[in-house]
């Protein structure tokens, strides 16, 4: 392969994980106020999307492991967020679903977010925030 794609390439993975690096911190930061942390807010945006989810749906959503999501499902439920059936459906997997106070909570954390994420893209004009979108979503399905 040659070596400017190379290069260009590892720069371009360490720009995303910059990216990604920079923006966690900035969430962590507005998200802090409202008592969530990002993996609770990615796991009842991960509910709001997908209705009476299973944990490991949930966990594959919010990317972490089965167990973290667990243990995120846990506090969310100690604190009125989210609901587990009392029966499974069939198997074991109890769905969950987000209370009103869930659903009032993930309302302002993603106006929050919204916010956040609106600085990081800002000094974009729509035809790059396009381009931008489209871009990282080929580089997604190329690793897929």
């Amino acid at each position: 392969m040659d070596q400017d794609v190379m290069g260009i390439g590892r720069q371009i993975g360490c720009q995303l994980k910059e990216v990604q690096a920079v923006l966690r911190a900035r969430m962590d930061e507005v998200l802090r106020p409202l008592g969530l942390t990002t993996p609770q807010y990615a796991c009842l945006t991960a509910l709001e999307q997908t209705r009476g989810a299973s944990n490991s749906e949930l966990a594959r959503r919010a990317f972490v492991t089965r167990q973290t999501m667990n243990v995120l499902l846990r506090g969310l439920e100690a604190r009125g967020l989210v609901a587990r059936a009392e029966e499974a459906p069939h198997g074991r997997a109890r769905p969950v679903s987000l209370t009103g106070e869930g659903s009032a909570l993930l309302i302002q954390a993603a106006e929050a977010v919204g916010v956040v994420v609106m600085r990081m893209v800002g000094s974009l004009d729509d035809a790059q925030r396009t381009d931008l979108h489209d871009a990282l979503n080929s580089c997604i399905e190329a690793l897929r």
